[in-house]
């Protein structure tokens, strides 16, 4: 009998079944419905036989009977498996315009987590008159916007709901902009197509050129004008704001568009220079008003008038927010300081506005949480652990099937299956997810078994109990402090940094290449090896743990030592690279949290206050000694005079 073996917890899988289920997987990927037929037999009792049931289920989705299908979800029933079946034979049916069967199973689908899906539902829901249309329309607008890509179910909704007059045109137009803006032209082409086919080609000749488009002495007098200029000026403004802004300014265009479109393309402008860190932004931006512009638009508004120290325009960005993006806790924070520096309505007011707003977010959870903490002058400390899990509640996580099931496959390398079963198991298997106690055993069970990327991210579900134990980890401790210690980094920071990257998995490789628990690229982990003398280095060594560990925390170390100590600028060096940070830093000397709010890229940004809100909290934990969040933060501006000069190789 196959045991995966894990401390305290020993799992069962059946009799022999483990390689077939790697063989199954295989012929999966191949499409080979003939030989998963074959294979399922020899599974039947293994703990994966609900996995196994769905590959042979999928692979036959498409010639399969309603019955065939339906046998196959009871043979899975309660599984996360049943529900990603029914999920893929729903997309199917709406795709078919099999409306009955659709109709049968949407209420059986658990999740509910797929944007086409919703979509088909809430066209049904029209369609046989249980929702009135105009109810239903800006549901199905928000399931489309989403999208990042051209689909069938939103768009076939949305087109449903316009020709029925139920969803505006103007709808329509917003979808292509946004689309046009995010350099997704397909979803622009697509939505354009709804309202008038013969212009796809139109949107097509303006997604590959739009200066020629405006420079056409035929276009001011072509059809629908307004609406074409505004796709081609957003396109434009994407790599030449400038010369968007000119573009804005010719006589014809501004008699044409509406003021809504101006806003708009404006917004869009300001937003291309923000990123751009030029400081005409909060002036392209002055040229529209603030209700006309989205979320995004604003969002960089704000970043704009942070890094120029136009507290005002902050504030106006903000206000401008839409509820959720208002209750972030990045912008209620930046709300708050806003308030406190432009003393609204006067200083008494604007103190006791400052601090109720600091007081909603304050927490060591995250980046601003830990922010408002230090400006209501609490230190950045370990939260008292939760109490003791139960024998009771221990013994029902570890008796779970669906953990059960998630753990045996990723022991058996099965990974993806494992954490799409983990997920589902603990957030959408019961409506709401598991209870915060359920949540902290769930993080136990797999923090006993040293999958720390689900110890962590499960952990993190908990809605009010932090316990830090759970979610900063610290494995391979002795490899990592010592490490760090003999080359002169802070263990914290090197923590903090491998939390953000790869969650502990050792064996984790991104999309580009990176590799192992730092994510070090290849090239990287050969420049590196060289500059610390390890000879006879071959790159697959790169995800072995020491030298993983060796080589990352060298270049870290490389890059810390480049950017004068900066933790900011080597962390956001470590993800973009130095050349991107160096550019990043010209312009005013800036307090490091306005700096981080500002980088362009929006994975960067993120990364950035992530490790340092890590860094934070694992110096609390490592140290046991109270933190500071702004002190690591310091202030970031240009290279000074008296600084060593740049390592040009640094990769």
């Amino acid at each position: 009998m196959a045991v995966l073996a894990g401390p305290g917890l020993a799992l069962a899988q059946g009799t022999g079944g483990d390689a077939t289920l790697l063989e199954m997987r295989s012929a999966f990927s191949r499409g080979n419905s003939f030989q998963l037929a074959n294979l399922l037999p020899t599974v039947r009792g293994h703990a994966l036989e609900p996995l196994a049931m769905y590959w042979d289920a999928r692979a036959r989705l498409d010639v399969a009977t309603p019955t065939d299908i339906r046998a196959a979800l009871n043979r899975m029933a309660g599984t996360y498996w049943e529900d990603r079946l029914r999920n893929d034979w729903l997309l199917q049916l709406g795709k078919a315009r099999d409306w009955a069967n659709f109709d049968a199973e949407l209420p059986l689908f658990r999740m509910n987590d797929d944007r086409q899906v919703r979509c088909y539902g809430l066209m049904r829901d029209v369609m046989t008159g249980r929702a009135p249309g105009d109810a239903v329309a800006p549901l199905v607008q928000t399931n489309w916007q989403a999208q990042r890509e051209a689909d069938d179910g939103c768009a076939t909704a949305a087109k449903f709901l316009l020709d029925a007059g139920h969803l505006k045109q103007q709808a329509v137009w917003q979808r292509a902009r946004v689309a046009m803006d995010a350099n997704r032209p397909r979803v622009a082409t697509q939505a354009v197509g709804m309202v008038d086919p013969d212009l796809t080609a139109t949107v097509d000749s303006i997604a590959a050129d739009p200066a020629k488009y405006l420079d056409e002495k035929f276009t001011a007098i072509r059809p629908r004008t307004k609406e074409m200029v505004t796709l081609a000026i957003i396109r434009l403004a994407a790599n030449d704001p400038v010369m968007a802004a000119l573009e804005m300014d010719r006589t014809r265009w501004k008699a044409q568009l509406t003021k809504e479109e101006r806003g708009w393309i404006w917004g869009v402008i300001g937003k291309r220079s923000a990123q751009k860190l030029q400081p005409e932004a909060l002036t392209y931006f002055a040229n529209g008003e603030d209700r006309y512009m989205n979320d995004d638009h604003l969002a960089w508004k704000a970043r704009a008038g942070l890094r120029a120290g136009a507290w005002s325009a902050v504030h106006e960005a903000i206000a401008a927010m839409g509820e959720a993006q208002q209750s972030d806790p990045a912008w209620v924070y930046w709300e708050a300081r806003a308030v406190q520096a432009l003393k609204l309505p006067d200083p008494v007011a604007a103190s006791a506005k400052a601090r109720q707003l600091f007081e909603s977010i304050a927490s060591p959870r995250d980046f601003y949480e830990q922010l408002a903490m230090e400006e209501l002058g609490l230190p950045i400390t370990v939260p008292a652990a939760p109490a003791p899990l139960t024998a009771e509640e221990i013994a029902t996580a570890q008796n779970n099937p669906g953990l059960r099931r998630a753990l045996i496959a990723i022991r058996l390398g099965l990974r993806g299956e494992g954490v799409r079963e983990w997920n589902y198991t603990v957030g959408l298997h019961t409506p709401g997810g598991m209870g915060e106690r359920e949540l902290l055993a769930a993080s136990a069970l797999a923090c006993q078994h040293e999958l720390w990327d689900r110890c962590i991210n499960t952990s993190l579900r908990t809605p009010e109990v932090l316990d830090h134990a759970q979610r900063f980890p610290t494995p391979h401790r002795e490899q990592v402090v010592s490490r760090s210690n003999e080359i002169g980094l802070d263990p914290a920071y090197v923590y903090g940094l491998i939390r953000q990257e790869s969650r502990f998995i050792t064996e984790a490789r991104s999309g580009v290449g990176a590799s192992g628990l730092m994510q070090v690229m290849p090239a990287t982990a050969r420049w590196t090896a060289n500059k610390i003398g390890m000879t006879n280095f071959r790159p697959a060594q790169i995800t072995e743990r020491d030298t993983n560990i060796r080589i990352g925390t060298a270049y870290l170390k490389f890059a810390l030592d480049d950017f004068q100590g900066s933790l900011p600028l080597a962390a956001a060096a470590y993800n973009a690279g130095p050349g991107r940070s160096r550019l990043w830093r010209n312009g005013p000397v800036l307090p490091g949290e306005v700096w981080a709010e500002n980088i362009p890229f929006e994975e960067t940004r993120d990364y950035v206050k992530r490790v340092l809100a890590n860094t934070t909290n694992y110096a609390a934990l490592i140290t046991g000694q109270p933190q500071s969040l702004r002190a690591r933060l310091g202030t970031v501006g240009p290279r000074p005079a008296n600084a060593p000069t740049v390592n040009p190789d640094l990769p």
